[in-house]
């Protein structure tokens, strides 16, 4: 059984998952107090799935880009569970999270999350074979910018305000939104990402495991 912890922002996720199906999945709004009601909370998705912590075979972390210090808290508690149960870690970039709730396309996918004071994180992805494939780092930049960037039909999925949306759906030509349910951060993908991963070999270090750091964007030509 896998344990997905996501903590890259205010949305917080959870999800337990075994390779065939998602035992439990738990998604809220936290108000900056993560360091308050993480651990709890996955006390309580293991206390409800009947699942004991000794059961759990494998850890799955996202490791942003997003809030620095909410990625931190859950790092911190993913690292303090593997050295405590003795369990292995895959980090995820949280973008590849957000762009795996979106069906594969021959079109570009511009996958968001915020990223603080009117900001917002990107990462681009093109479709390789089955699964997106980013194309590079993310960068901080905003909606505006990321609208002017967009030339040709992409998809666009994430987290984003209602104006950012209202913003990008101007060029409805071009960009695809999609819709708010859809552009949620599920966890169980996080648990998804993380077992294929696992179960292809993968571990990270969990003492060096550490978020994924970003780069601002160059402004567009005028």
């Amino acid at each position: 059984m896998l344990l997905a912890i996501d903590s890259s922002t205010q949305r917080v996720g959870l999800a337990l998952y075994d390779g065939a199906q998602v035992a439990g999945e738990m998604v809220w709004t936290s108000q900056n107090h993560h360091t308050v009601e993480l651990a709890p909370a996955v006390d309580e998705l293991l206390r409800r799935c009947g699942v004991k912590p000794d059961e759990l075979t494998c850890l799955g972390v996202a490791l942003g880009p997003g809030s620095f210090t909410s990625l931190r808290i859950g790092l911190a508690l993913a690292k303090g569970m593997a050295l405590g149960l003795h369990l292995p870690v895959v980090g995820v970039p949280t973008l590849d999270m957000v762009a795996a709730s979106v069906p594969v396309s021959e079109l570009p996918l511009a996958a968001v999350l915020q990223a603080g004071r009117m900001r917002i994180a990107v990462g681009w992805y093109t479709a390789q074979g089955e699964d997106w494939k980013s194309d590079g780092e993310a960068l901080v930049t905003t909606a505006e910018e990321l609208a002017a960037r967009i030339r040709k039909p992409t998809l666009v999925c994430g987290e984003l305000t209602a104006d950012e949306r209202q913003l990008l759906a101007r060029k409805r030509k071009n960009v695809l939104l999609a819709s708010p349910a859809q552009s949620v951060r599920r966890p169980a993908l996080l648990a998804e990402l993380a077992w294929k991963r696992f179960q292809d070999g993968q571990r990270d270090e969990v003492i060096s495991l550490a978020p994924i750091y970003l780069h601002v964007a160059e402004p567009i030509p005028a």
